[in-house]
């Protein structure tokens, strides 16, 4: 799978080699293709495993001016058919032609918010004029493509609200830990806002048992009174 900074969902995304196969294999022609946006480029995202399929995962050109059939596409947000390159001056020059691929159609394929992932396309070495069958045909695929694609970017956005979940109990545990005393008469702030003895918020939380007993100071300081009282 080509390299990016789109990270999908795999799960998801494990069934379109299996989409674009079936595309070529149901159009009976030598390439089905989905393609992607990366930067300034347009790479082939995944192609299919078919006999003559000039198309390989990864390559890629610069998008604006390319002259590839999957600029208009993505240019205009609308679907393109040629059925003929060779014999239409707008298309004869294009890059797909010198490849052997003469005929195309393609769609855009949008996120959830309407912005340009990329296209799904077939293409084919003699002319076709792709029925309106195949054009429908074309249709459903591009639905099961971004319906994987929103459960890719739902699956990423729950997975960073997780995380921001975790940091955010993460971050009341250590303030919890956290135990407010005071600075001259040492008592401690509990939960409530009160401030008590520290034997007395101690004694609030389960699991501590008190015992009492003297340090060594105070051991000596409190001998030392009652010397001098007897």
């Amino acid at each position: 799978m080509p390299t990016g900074t789109f990270s999908p969902m795999e799960d998801a995304l494990q069934t379109w080699q299996s989409l674009v196969d079936t595309m070529a294999e149901v159009f009976s022609v030598p390439a089905g293709l989905i393609m992607r946006l990366s930067g300034d480029d347009i790479e082939v995202f995944f192609s299919s495993h078919t006999s003559g399929n000039p198309y390989k995962p990864g390559d890629k050109e610069e998008l604006l001016g390319s002259g590839l059939y999957c600029e208009t596409v993505v240019r205009t947000g609308r679907h393109l058919l040629v059925p003929d390159a060779p014999a239409d001056p707008d298309w004869r020059e294009n890059p797909d032609v010198k490849l052997g691929m003469i005929s195309y159609l393609g769609m855009p394929i949008r996120f959830p918010d309407g912005s340009p992932f990329g296209t799904i396309c077939v293409l084919d070495n003699k002319e076709n004029a792709y029925s309106d069958l195949y054009v429908r045909l074309l249709e459903q695929f591009r639905a099961v493509a971004e319906s994987h694609l929103g459960l890719s970017v739902l699956n990423d956005t729950l997975a960073e609200r997780n995380q921001d979940l975790e940091n955010a109990l993460n971050e009341v545990k250590t303030l919890r830990r956290i135990i407010p005393v005071c600075m001259r008469c040492k008592k401690v702030r509990d939960d409530e806002g009160f401030w008590l003895l520290l034997d007395s918020y101690l004694s609030k939380h389960e699991g501590i048992d008190m015992s009492h007993g003297l340090c060594p100071e105070c051991r000596a300081q409190w001998e030392e009174e009652l010397m001098r009282e007897g």
